[in-house]
């Protein structure tokens, strides 16, 4: 068994830019080059350069300020995963996953009784209910994903259409 921990391997096995980068998509908050160093456990200098490179692809954004601060560009990552989805799947396999989410959509709005995750109160719920509380939190959670994935593959079967439908 080696002692080689999975961060050692990581900062042995990638580059600088590939550690940031695999920082950047993992960042939801704007931070400063030099968080990104001690994380990526490199030079700020290296890190503000691939951060910058990865501004100019447009995988990141950019908030000018002394320091700047660079976030993941979600647009971005939208883009790469309703390629992905096309390119994996044909034109019958997303029309049907998509089908299955509005049905989930469905069950969610029966049961909260609200048309979208956003109309759900949380008056009625006990205060002294934690586990009734964390119940709603993570069902609203999920609901939240389902329609987060019926666009994406609402985009993903019109990126198919646009491409002639031919498709793995």
């Amino acid at each position: 068994m080696s002692n080689t921990s999975a961060g050692d391997r990581w900062q042995k096995d990638r580059t600088t830019f590939q550690r940031v980068y695999d920082l950047l998509v993992g960042t939801q908050s704007f931070l400063p080059a030099q968080e990104f160093a001690e994380r990526a456990d490199c030079s700020e200098t290296a890190a503000r350069n691939a951060l910058e490179q990865l501004a100019e692809m447009g995988i990141a954004q950019r908030r000018d300020g002394r320091p700047a601060r660079y976030q993941r560009n979600e647009s971005y990552l939208r883009w790469k995963r309703i390629e992905s989805l096309t390119r994996e799947h044909g034109l019958d396999e997303l029309q049907d996953r998509l089908n299955t989410l509005i049905e989930a959509d469905k069950t969610f709005q029966e049961k909260y009784g609200v048309p979208e995750p956003d109309a759900v109160s949380s008056a009625d719920l006990p205060l002294n209910d934690h586990e009734a509380i964390h119940d709603r939190w993570e069902g609203l959670s999920e609901w939240r994903t389902v329609r987060r994935d019926i666009r994406l593959f609402r985009q993903a079967i019109d990126r198919a259409y646009a491409d002639d439908g031919v498709h793995a």
